[in-house]
């Protein structure tokens, strides 16, 4: 696919959403290293912490957060607008709440922008402190509209510890620099296994990565989650271990991940006062 434009960005000024502070897009350059979950965790995080947040499911081809959230039921309308269903503190919207459970979306990049530009602007949103939207993998259609009609506080980069993600994830970092949207940093997931017997934590794929990938690329590095089976096991229940062990190391380490999101949202803002928070 060849980008539409190759001077540095969207050429349409997007226009903000009414009542949301600061939109957050959460990508990672390839699939398999649970942004998703990431997402959903961070935004519960942000939700304990005080905040009034909304998380929107953008992986049109692959929603998983109606699975992650634990949520099974199609949203109401209200005044011509999609009502955000409620899990764990936060609003959240998602295809796979009005698709039929287990078909398959089968349609081309146009569908998709359009898909997204509706959850942006068709969903009653209402007061929102954070808007995160879950991005599918890659540097496509989605990402393009999102920059295009929505003025993003920033983008946080999911990666793993390995060298082929953090080839990967420069791209998702040149294209969001490219589309002059601020980069808030990057978060490695899956840093290490966190053993639920002895307590220890061992490097699985390697370690530092995600720190190196943040010098190399320059940008922030915001954390470490470990790769923990708690965090599977209560995904599948559709209750995310932030809510489900919240004194875990895992959710500890999601908290201090969306501590450091939270300021890195407030820098970019004050750096780019056309981003406003409340």
């Amino acid at each position: 696919m060849t980008m539409p434009h190759t001077g540095g960005g969207p050429t349409a000024i997007p226009a903000p959403l009414e009542g949301v502070g600061a939109s957050v897009a959460i990508a990672s350059g390839k699939g398999g290293v649970g942004k998703s979950t990431v997402s959903v965790n961070l935004a519960l995080a942000l939700a304990q912490q005080g905040a009034a947040v909304g998380l929107l499911d953008a992986d049109i081809y692959g929603p998983s957060l109606p699975t992650l959230l634990g949520i099974n039921r199609r949203p109401d309308i209200a005044d011509d607008k999609l009502v955000p269903l409620t899990a764990h503190g936060i609003q959240v919207m998602s295809l796979g709440f009005l698709m039929p459970d287990g078909a398959p979306v089968i349609w081309r990049g146009a569908m998709v922008s359009g898909a997204i530009q509706q959850f942006l602007r068709d969903v009653a949103w209402g007061r929102l402190d954070y808007l995160l939207i879950d991005l599918p993998p890659g540097t496509g259609d989605a990402q393009l509209t999102l920059a295009q009609v929505v003025p993003l506080a920033g983008a946080l980069i999911v990666m793993t510890p390995q060298d082929l993600a953090m080839h990967i994830a420069s791209k998702a970092v040149a294209m969001f620099r490219q589309l002059r949207v601020p980069i808030l940093g990057v978060l490695e997931n899956m840093s290490g296994f966190a053993c639920p017997h002895c307590g220890t934590t061992a490097p699985v794929f390697r370690t530092g990565g995600g720190r190196v990938a943040s010098q190399r690329l320059g940008v922030p590095f915001l954390g470490e989650i470990p790769l923990d089976p708690t965090v599977c096991q209560t995904s599948d229940r559709g209750v995310p271990i932030v809510s489900a062990h919240p004194d875990s190391p895992a959710a500890a380490a999601f908290r201090s991940v969306a501590g450091a999101l939270a300021v890195r949202v407030r820098e970019e803002a004050a750096a780019a006062p056309a981003i406003r928070l409340g």
